[in-house]
This record gives C-alpha cells, sequence and structure tokens, in this order.
C-alpha cells in the first residue's frame, strides 16, 4: 500500500506501467510467504519446548509469547528469538513504509494549488493512519525488553490489534467516501442530540 500510494502521487503517469498485476502479485506473495515461514518457524521452535503441567494461558488468544511462557525451562532465548524475529519482520517494512511516506509528503510539498495538496493528502492519511496503529500497537508488543508491559498490557493490545484493528479499517478507508461521511455525521448528530433545521420554500 506504501509503495502503491508513492507511484500514485510521486508517479501519477506511469502509474498503471508500474503498479502492474504482476508486481501487485509478487508483493503480496512475499508478504505472505515471509509472514507464514516465520510463524511455521515459531512454532514449531515453540512446541519443542517441555511445557509445565498448568496448560492455562492467561492470554485472549494463542498467542505466542503466552504459549511460550508455560514452558519449564528457561525461555529468556526464545524471547529473544521472538524479538529479533520481530524486529526482521516489522521494524524493515515499517521503515520502508516512513521512508516512501517521506518522499511523498515532500512530493506533496512540491505541489503549487493546495486543493492538489489536500487531495493528495486525503489520497494517504487513511492508510497511513491503519500503518500507525498496526505497527505500533505489533511493536509494543513484541519488540520489548524482558521488563516489557504486564500482561494486562498485553492482553488490551492483542484485544486492540486482533478485533478493533479488523473492524476499524473499513471504516477509516471507508471515510473518503462522500455518503459514508454523510451517514457519519447524520448517526453523531443523533448521539449529540442535534437535530438539524430543514428549511421550507
Amino acid at each position: 500500500m506504501a509503495y502503491d500510494r508513492y507511484v500514485a502521487v510521486c508517479d501519477p503517469l506511469r502509474y498503471s506501467v508500474i503498479m502492474h498485476r504482476g508486481l501487485c502479485t509478487r508483493l503480496a506473495i512475499i508478504s505472505w510467504v515471509s509472514g507464514s515461514t516465520n510463524s511455521l518457524m515459531q512454532t514449531v521452535i515453540t512446541f519443542q519446548l517441555p511445557m509445565c503441567t498448568n496448560k492455562y494461558i492467561d492470554h485472549i488468544s494463542c498467542e505466542l509469547l503466552a504459549v511460550v511462557r508455560l514452558a519449564c525451562v528457561d525461555i529468556s532465548s526464545n524471547e529473544v528469538a521472538i524479538m529479533v524475529s520481530s524486529i526482521i519482520l516489522l521494524m524493515t517494512p515499517f521503515c520502508l513504509v516512513l521512508l516512501s511516506y517521506i518522499r511523498i509528503i515532500s512530493t506533496i510539498l512540491k505541489i503549487q494549488s493546495t486543493e492538489g495538496r489536500k487531495k493528495a493528502f486525503h489520497t494517504c492519511a487513511s492508510h497511513l493512519t491503519v500503518v500507525a496503529l498496526c505497527y505500533g500497537t505489533t511493536i509494543f508488543t513484541y519488540i520489548q525488553p524482558h521488563s516489557g508491559p504486564s500482561v494486562l498490557q498485553e492482553k488490551l493490545i492483542s484485544l486492540f490489534y486482533a478485533i478493533l484493528m479488523p473492524m476499524l479499517n473499513p471504516m477509516i478507508y471507508s471515510l473518503r467516501n462522500k455518503e459514508v461521511k454523510g451517514a457519519w455525521q447524520k448517526l453523531l448528530g443523533k448521539f449529540s442530540g442535534f437535530t438539524p433545521k430543514l428549511t421550507t420554500g
């Protein structure tokens, strides 16, 4: 998405040539394969650990860190491995997203017309919001020192990105739609007790 927005803003005339179906397919495959490979490796390593008799997972889901903590051995090496893989798989795309948006913003600021700048910012705002929420919560969860967040904090963060984020995604992206904006304004008006006055001719 970041590369798509980068091409759309920085090189709009060549957008259809650059963002062809083959490139989109390759980008999607790279994302799926890297994520699936990491998950498979972490799962295999985790289930080789000797587990204690207590099988109660103190979490809202079978989160990797929560399952690893059930082991009866020192798990510091596992925690380091999880953190390193998270740095590679989270920070690498996150840095690429930041670089693309730095280029995008520098290009937008060169646009002479105010309307053109506004339109370009609106094109990227929804994706940037989702990126900030998604990466922010996952980085806070996985890229932490040993004395990181408490179990309760981890539960709340997991609840946010596992349940609330998928619910917020379509809402954030659809706010660019005029009909959706109008519906939200009406809904918020009802909750605030505001009744719009209708003028008669």
